[in-house]
């Protein structure tokens, strides 16, 4: 089967590979559960 070139199904996340809630913003490339893990270590700050 052809990789997929267009919508939510081309987009990955570079850290666990799930095709789910991925955060594009900044060129991270990664899903919302992975950014929670390392988002102090890309320097974004925690709230809650």
């Amino acid at each position: 089967m052809p990789k997929k070139k267009v919508g939510a199904g081309n987009l990955r996340c570079k850290r666990c590979g799930t095709f789910r809630a991925i955060i594009r913003t900044y060129g991270l490339q990664i899903c919302r559960r992975c950014f929670r893990e390392v988002s102090e270590e890309l320097n974004f700050r925690k709230y809650n």
